[in-house]
């Protein structure tokens, strides 16, 4: 679907130029899967973070979790990068990051809180030198996902090279000491958090394209047969975020 933020008087220059011609689409035709998976490989294959494979594939057993989206975003038509979201709740726990950093995650699903887990953010290496705006574009989809379901935590698993990133834009903190991460042999990841209640409103203002539409939300992440429904009630439009 089309981004469908709602109006504003300023976009800040990161993502604004770039943010009519995108839209984000749910990754779910084989054909669709494939080219995800295809882009995936590319990507790591460029960043030095695999070795080359007869395949030039990557995709994995999360991939068709019961709690996962993964989003597509297009550029006029033309996919340029990929995120993929786990909702986790107390039910739900499926994801490459509980496995990582389970001793840090699942203390606090037993107490209730929903976190929101994007991993695999890959951009085509082409079209990541076309489009610098790519980034900020792409990781809107979790924040975008944080509203949706009422979020305590936006999670990030990042390699420790990219904290700089997450803690500009979503004011995340870090977690953990570096761990290894299956699949990335030279690279070692670290578990940021960002306190979603607490920064939703400043990274609002610092960054107007986050804001998203009550509309844009159900059609990016209501299913017609949902595997996995809100555990709260979700935010409706004009409503506010918790303080």
């Amino acid at each position: 679907m089309k981004s469908g933020a709602e109006p504003q008087t300023a976009l800040v220059p990161r993502g604004a130029a770039l943010f009519e011609r995108v839209d984000y689409r749910l990754i779910e035709t084989e054909e669709d899967k494939d080219r995800l998976h295809r882009m995936r490989y590319h990507a790591y294959l460029h960043a030095g973070l695999i070795p080359p494979s007869e395949s030039q594939r990557v995709t994995d057993r999360f991939d068709d979790a019961p709690n996962v989206w993964n989003f597509g975003v297009y550029v006029d038509n033309e996919l340029c990068s990929a995120v993929r979201i786990h909702v986790l709740t107390f039910e739900w726990r499926m994801s490459y990051t509980t496995e990582v950093f389970g001793d840090v995650l699942h203390p606090r699903l037993d107490r209730g809180e929903v976190f929101i887990d994007p991993c695999r953010f890959v951009a085509d290496p082409e079209m990541q030198q076309r489009f610098p705006e790519l980034p900020y574009l792409t990781v809107r989809l979790p924040f975008v996902a944080c509203e949706h379901f009422n979020a305590d935590v936006g999670l990030s698993m990042v390699r420790t090279d990219h904290q700089a990133f997450y803690r500009r834009v979503f004011l995340s903190e870090t977690l953990t000491e570096p761990r290894s991460f299956p699949g990335w042999p030279t690279k070692k990841a670290v578990l940021m958090a960002s306190d979603y209640p607490r920064v939703r409103e400043k990274i609002l203002t610092r960054f107007p394209i986050m804001r998203s539409s009550a509309f844009e939300r159900r059609m990016l992440f209501e299913r017609s047969a949902p595997r996995i429904a809100p555990s709260r009630p979700v935010l409706v439009a004009g409503a506010a975020a918790p303080a």
